[in-house]
């Protein structure tokens, strides 16, 4: 088996991060405390967007540091692996442009210790026997998985509805922190998302569980504001910097 890897990921044991990240949140340790999932969102949900970095970095350095084994086998690999663009590690890859992350349940072992194969490269095209590279390497496949992460929300409102649409809205998600794949401006809160968009009645709601949890109410309470016909003023629609 090989895996072609197509450029840097960010990776983190399911079990670091739940206890380094999570736990004092999400864990059978903070129930007994008394925090309850409720109170888990909103305290999550309070930390404003701009100093969140701050208190992610010293996180992922506790993780780097319990796991350096681990991510030294990566290395001797030949795997790729980053921590962000400032080593703040999954969270803020995943506000700021969802993607370029794994959390890892066992199957980057398979990696680190050889039993994966690791090719570095551009997929060019497929022959009816293997996987041709951009170099020109050829790989003898059987089987080919594709796995090319997620597509994005106004993506698939140009697919679903049209492109004009999608480029009416613009980009949704992110946070304009100008780092790889969030250009600037900075907007403050996840674009477009869980609010009113350029395109009436046309509405995103997504996350992980913390965000589909919390913000749904907010959503919902929108919504149902102005099918009972209550005055829903909009301070602002979000500015249209890059379109889908």
């Amino acid at each position: 088996m090989t895996m072609v890897q197509r450029s840097s990921t960010h990776i983190v044991k399911s079990a670091s991060l739940m206890e380094i990240g999570l736990g004092p949140l999400y864990s059978e340790e903070a129930v007994a405390a008394g925090v309850s999932t409720e109170r888990a969102d909103l305290i999550f949900a309070s930390l404003p967007y701009r100093i969140m970095h701050e208190f992610q970095i010293p996180l992922y350095e506790q993780m780097a540091e319990r796991d350096r084994e681990f991510y030294a086998r990566l290395d001797k690999a030949g795997f790729r692996h980053d921590w962000g663009d400032d080593g703040s590690g999954l969270f803020m890859k995943y506000l700021r442009r969802g993607s370029g992350y794994y959390i890892d349940v066992g199957a980057a072992d398979l990696v680190a210790d050889g039993r994966v194969k690791l090719v570095q490269g551009q997929v060019d095209h497929l022959t009816e026997t293997s996987v041709v590279l951009a170099d020109g390497t050829e790989l003898a496949a059987d089987l080919v998985v594709y796995a090319t992460g997620y597509g994005s929300m106004n993506g698939w409102v140009a697919d679903l509805v049209d492109q004009e649409t999608a480029d009416r809205v613009g980009k949704v998600w992110g946070l304009g922190s100008d780092t790889t794949k969030d250009p600037g401006p900075w907007e403050g809160e996840q674009r477009n998302m869980w609010k009113p968009t350029r395109q009436p009645h046309l509405w995103f709601h997504g996350g992980n569980l913390h965000q589909s949890r919390h913000y749904s109410l907010y959503l919902a309470l929108q919504l149902k504001a102005r099918y009972e016909g209550l005055p829903t003023p909009v301070y602002r629609l979000a500015e249209v910097h890059h379109p889908s």
